[in-house]
């Protein structure tokens, strides 16, 4: 998980992956029309966030296309939110049951 929160950590590379989130498989040259930086530091980042196994690529003939994968954000989801999110549900509902019996 070290490696998904160091690319996460950049907002550059959070950046791309919300422009994949918006509209998957794209090329380089087309995520490079949503950042205002060199093609080449682009493609640094496509490469860590790739090694991070947060985007996929596939090619199609000549083309490179990105694609978000968001499995490695959902363990993060699962391992260090889902459990906080626990918490404030239970929180919410124990206000609403005493709300509930005040009114009565």
């Amino acid at each position: 998980m070290d490696i998904v929160f160091k690319a996460l950590a950049d907002g550059s590379r959070r950046q791309l992956l919300d422009v994949l989130y918006q509209r998957n498989g794209q090329t380089l040259g087309e995520l490079c029309e949503h950042l205002d930086m060199a093609r080449q530091s682009v493609t640094k980042h496509l490469t860590i966030l790739e090694e991070a196994n947060l985007i996929a690529v596939e090619w199609q003939g000549r083309n490179k296309l990105h694609y978000l994968n968001a499995a490695p954000i959902g363990d993060i989801y699962d391992r260090w939110i889902r459990k906080y999110d626990h918490h404030r549900m239970e929180a919410l509902s124990e206000l609403k049951t005493k709300l509930e019996k005040a009114d009565e």
